[in-house]
């Protein structure tokens, strides 16, 4: 009997723990039940077939290759009930091109998360996969392929979860709005022309730096400052874009009558682009965001990170047709959704970046430490409204766990097109270590000169803010540029989970991780103390590999590795021609460059360079290779050198040949307007002594520049210069 009671009395008091940490933690704690694999005889199943498919569309009025869902751009809202089953069955209907579907946001068992090799196998080309899993909590979320860069071209679609009960807020209609980007270019070709350093998209978008430029905006002092730095020009994104879409339209309709209150479930499904979001209506109000609900607050102007998702309430006004507008954030296009009839009312974009200043960036910075929670939203270009986000539940992670802290910097070289953690793509450091049942404390700071929306697979994480027990959860945290964001999460998963900055190109370049989880955490010491990085058991040749070797075989796919990408110059003159062709990775280049001059020579003369190159950093680079020449005063010779970038970002060059023989060089660029540049070079070798060259280029598309050049050797000309 007293065996007995003492059993009971310990099963209530667990029963009474539980109950009380679900309560506090929603998402936090997770029964065993919850993670069942497979549905009960009672449990209600929706089922939703998706067909990805390759069609034709012209978004931006350019027929383009896409990859539609269902016939779809973007694909079809899947809603379910919180506590019902999923059972989605993807058909890769591609003739040749593997495929997935990760569902974002959504806590799910590690093999259905989507990631292929990481969790996931690939769906390949002909065949069906069926993902199952319960919809374990409510709220607005998304899915899209992890596969390359399919997402950029249509391989996305949207999640409601409606809850057991009411919704907290009533409304007469739901409507989800999907903002994306869209590009008639291939991807592929996309991130070609991002890692060859090529200022095209700065251009296309009307905010490339020049002398001419900083001159008209006042900022010549900052312009020369920048340069002296030696750091690139700044920038708010990336890609120029042909076209930014409302569900797959440059125009959308809200649904809805005059007088209604309508929930917009907003998500921002762009491949590399933040927005601004401004109703003509007025405020708009936050009720959710990421999924879980949040306490009701206005905002006048919503920037919303890519990946992430808010609730917001609007009312339709009795007469007029009134737009919400999503602006791009470095100001070059928006698309809406208009509400409503009658005489228009638009909504108003932001201020246009100002790309010669960083007040811009300090100010944001500035005001999101002072005591007024709105102060960074009083900006003319706002940040992320963290700080007004209140959970509507305490969301406290369980007390007496194992706790650490994790500091992960953001990092990244803008002209290589190279980012990273740490200074370390994932190929090179793929592994983050996690043990079960641990509390992580997550720094991120952001040492780069652009917002990263940094997204972890299969948790929920409390975004500390200021709000304490009301602490809100997201899956997709903003982290501004030359700034931090913390945040923490209970380890209560298991095996290998994806953690990456979710602007595509960014995490096809190196900026990821996998979470890995490793043996249970030691007991609880009260302190929290700096993290192992790298998953001890992770030796050189498993991150070649890409294999977790301590707990299962999965593999890091298309992450195993830095991608490679090809590209050159040449330029066809009058007088001379050079150029080089370049095979690139994230730390090597394989470069083949040729000088060959034929005017003011008694014969046609050349010089062509056969190098390796390692990059060490933005400022340092390391190569060896071969000099080919048939100048009579010179002769064919090995060579190694060093490039260093000097203030002003004059690049040095010096190098030692075989024979003995020094080269020193420098060379600069200064571009005078967005268009006209002015370029020099001046170099003295020990055995051919001097030689310099000196020229202007204007550029007329992304391939062609017109130029003309002076060579000391083969004197002035011009033509045109081609890049491929």
């Amino acid at each position: 009997m007293f065996s007995f009671s003492r059993r009971l009395a310990a099963c209530l008091g667990a029963a009474v723990f539980i109950s009380s940490a679900l309560q506090a933690a929603p998402f936090a704690v997770l029964c065993d039940s919850c993670k069942s694999v497979r549905p009960l005889a009672t449990d209600k199943v929706v089922e939703y077939d998706l067909y990805i498919t390759e069609q034709k569309v012209s978004p931006a009025g350019k027929p383009v290759r896409a990859l539609m869902i269902n016939g779809l751009l973007p694909g079809p809202t899947l809603r379910f009930r919180e506590g019902e089953w999923a059972r989605i069955r993807v058909h890769n209907q591609l003739k040749s091109e593997e495929t997935s579907t990760h569902w974002h946001g959504l806590l799910l068992p590690n093999e259905q998360d989507g990631v292929p090799h990481i969790t996931t196998p690939p769906i390949k080309p002909g065949a069906t996969h069926t993902f199952e899993f319960k919809l374990r909590h409510a709220g607005t979320y998304w899915y899209h392929s992890h596969t390359h860069l399919q997402e950029q071209i249509g391989v996305y679609g949207s999640i409601v979860v409606t809850p057991k009960g009411a919704e907290r807020e009533k409304v007469d209609r739901d409507q989800v709005l999907i903002l994306s980007d869209w590009t008639n270019e291939k991807p592929e070709e996309v991130h070609r022309t991002l890692a060859r350093g090529s200022d095209y998209y700065a251009l296309k978008r009307g905010n490339a730096q020049s002398i001419v430029g900083a001159w008209q905006h006042g900022a010549l002092k900052e312009y020369w400052e920048r340069e002296w730095g030696r750091m690139s020009p700044m920038d708010v994104s990336d890609v120029g874009y042909d076209a930014f879409l409302i569900n797959g339209r440059k125009e959308s309709q809200i649904e809805g009558r005059p007088g209604e209150r309508v929930r917009l479930r907003l998500i921002n499904a762009a491949a590399a682009s933040y927005f601004y979001v401004t109703s003509s209506t007025g405020p708009m109000t936050i009720v959710a965001a990421d999924g879980p609900a949040v306490q009701p607050v206005e905002v006048d102007r919503l920037f919303i990170a890519i990946a992430e998702t808010y609730d917001v309430i609007i009312t339709i006004p009795k007469t007029g047709r009134w737009e919400l507008r999503a602006t791009a954030q470095d100001g070059t296009g928006h698309a809406s959704a208009y509400m409503g009839a009658g005489a228009v009312h638009p909504a108003t974009d932001p201020p246009r970046p100002n790309v010669y200043t960083m007040d811009e960036m300090l100010n944001l910075t500035l005001e999101e430490q002072e005591d007024d929670p709105r102060a960074s939203l009083n900006l003319p270009r706002p940040g992320s409204p963290y700080r007004l986000l209140k959970a509507v539940e305490d969301t406290t992670l369980p007390k007496g766990r194992p706790q650490r802290k994790i500091t992960m910097r953001l990092t990244g070289d803008m002209t290589r097109y190279v980012w990273s953690f740490d200074g370390k793509t994932m190929a090179e450091d793929p592994y983050v270590r996690l043990h079960h049942g641990e509390v992580i404390q997550l720094e991120l700071v952001n040492d780069t000169m652009m917002h990263h929306p940094i997204h972890l697979h299969g948790h929920f994480v409390r975004l500390i803010n200021g709000q304490g027990q009301r602490s809100p959860l997201k899956h997709t945290v903003d982290v501004p540029p030359m700034s931090r964001r913390t945040v923490e999460f209970e380890a209560n998963e298991e095996k290998d989970w994806m953690f990456h900055c979710h602007i595509l190109y960014h995490m096809m370049s190196g900026m990821a991780r996998v979470f890995s989880y490793d043996k249970p955490a030691a007991p609880a010491d009260g302190g929290i103390g700096e993290s192992q990085m790298v998953h001890p058991s992770h030796t050189a040749s498993s991150a070649v590999e890409g294999t977790s070797s301590d707990h299962h075989g999965g593999s890091l796919g298309e992450h195993a590795h830095d991608m490679w990408f090809l590209f050159g110059a040449a330029s066809a003159q009058s007088h001379m021609s050079e150029g080089n062709i370049t095979l690139m990775n994230a730390r090597n280049d394989l470069i083949l460059g040729w000088e060959v001059g034929w005017q003011d020579v008694d014969d046609t003369q050349y010089e062509i360079e056969a190098l390796c190159q390692r990059y060490l950093s933005p400022d340092w680079q390391l190569f060896v290779g071969a000099r080919l020449t048939n100048d009579e005063d010179a002769e064919n010779r090995a060579v190694a050198g060093v490039n260093y970038r000097l203030p002003l970002i004059i690049w040095a060059s010096a190098s030692v040949d075989s024979e003995g023989d020094l080269r020193l060089a420098l060379a600069k660029r200064f571009q005078i307007t967005s268009r006209l540049g002015a370029f020099g070079r001046v170099e003295y070798d020990t055995n051919t002594e001097w030689e310099w060259t000196a020229g202007v280029d204007y550029t007329l598309t992304k391939e062609f520049s017109l130029i003309g050049e002076y060579h000391s050797e083969y004197g002035l000309g011009g033509g045109l210069q081609i890049r491929f």
